[in-house]
């Protein structure tokens, strides 16, 4: 039985229309501006372009004030916007060797090669496990005076820049700090030779030499593994920690990972220039990116071997990033085992379980008059007089 679609109640729609734009922007309260949405919710802003899969954080912080901060509306907004926009063409591949990082953390090492990174606000610790400073300090809810808090970041905000540090005498101008993997402070990837050595199991599939384009074509469980991490890399955060914490709680995946390394920086983004050809970097993206590995001790593995998943998200996503590699390793391991693929490719977008669930305020009268209908003439037959009798 279909719906029947009837015109009628435009006033109704027209004020509806009117609160919500009054909800949105006619608060009693200042102007909301677009920089202060990114500078004080980066994280935010960051969840929103990579659930999203856009990197543009006025547009997201415009579409986290639109949405009133529901970060899964704003996801859905930006990506809407997204499916808007000409394809101009495709950025050429970076290399995970071009992240420029600032914070880097080694868990499997305790002096990990080129040492740790902590990032701003970062505390040290031992072998590069640090972490930044509010991640280590209790979370208390900070209840100083607004009039306070106003003060110091006026004034902060108002202080002038530290200066570089001058260069002493005898040091050589090419041993400043550079820009790119290797440069003093500036740690590469992760690389302790595991592979080389064959400790380390190599994931590269010839048969997916290009990345899958999840926006063009379906990801369906049997499609290559560039398209299950860039369903991860778009994943709700929420459903994807969820996903990883009951799969990794389960009996059959009871080995733990083991995080070996997780950075945050800058990774380039380059397109070919119309004319010529070569390829010219456009813009500086901020990503994270993590590894994990697991032992090799599938039936029927010597156990001689680690297995690798990878993890990269736009912005700050750290447990994103982690959640996505340990996910990834699953699926390669026992790709069957609870249907974890199939959830990977499709229970994990946001803006798509969110749009089933909204459906649900949609007129559905009919189906509910059509199955009330059957109860009551259950009920109205096993209420029959004779009923029992001719059951016998």
């Amino acid at each position: 039985m279909g719906y029947a679609g009837v015109r009628g109640g435009q006033e109704a729609i027209a004020a509806a229309e009117r609160m919500v734009r009054a909800a949105r922007y006619g608060g009693r309260s200042a102007w909301l501006e677009l920089d202060q949405i990114t500078a004080w919710l980066p994280l935010a802003v960051d969840r929103v372009m990579g659930e999203a899969g856009l990197w543009a954080p006025e547009l997201a912080a415009r579409a986290v004030r639109q949405s009133q901060g529901d970060l899964l509306e704003a996801a859905q907004l930006l990506r809407a916007h997204r499916s808007t926009l000409p394809r101009l063409g495709y950025s050429r591949p970076a290399e995970a060797a071009e992240l420029v990082p600032v914070r880097r953390v080694v868990p499997a090492y305790r002096t990990p090669p080129d040492g740790g990174l902590p990032g701003p606000g970062g505390l040290p610790g031992p072998g590069g496990l640090s972490d930044p400073g509010d991640r280590h300090a209790p979370r208390i809810l900070d209840l100083t005076p607004e009039d306070t808090l106003r003060r110091r970041a006026a004034l902060r905000s108002t202080a002038p820049h530290r200066a570089a540090p001058r260069r002493t005498e005898g040091t050589p101008a090419d041993s400043r700090p550079r820009e790119g993997a290797g440069a003093p402070g500036r740690p590469g990837p992760f690389d302790s030779g595991l592979e080389a050595a064959g400790l380390l199991a190599s994931r590269r599939e010839a048969a997916d030499p290009e990345p899958y384009d999840i926006t063009r074509a379906p990801a369906r469980p049997g499609t290559p593994r560039s398209a299950r991490l860039s369903a991860l890399a778009r994943a709700e955060t929420g459903s994807l920690t969820h996903l990883w914490y009951t799969a990794t709680r389960s009996p059959r995946h009871s080995a733990s990972d083991a995080a070996l390394e997780v950075r945050r920086g800058r990774l380039p983004l380059r397109m070919p220039h119309p004319v010529s050809g070569r390829p010219v970097t456009v813009a500086r993206i901020t990503v994270t990116e993590a590894r994990t590995v697991r032992p090799d001790d599938r039936p029927r593995a010597d156990g001689s071997r680690f297995d690798a998943g990878y993890g990269l998200c736009l912005g700050d996503g750290e447990a994103k990033a982690l959640g996505m590699a340990a996910l990834d390793l699953m699926v390669h391991r026992d790709p069957v085992t609870d249907r974890l693929e199939q959830n990977v490719l499709i229970a994990l977008d946001g803006p798509e379980a969110s749009g089933f669930l909204e459906h649900l305020k949609l007129p559905h009268y009919v189906d509910f008059r059509s199955t009330l209908d059957r109860i009551r003439a259950v009920h109205a037959a096993s209420a029959a007089p004779g009923r029992t009798e001719a059951a016998r």
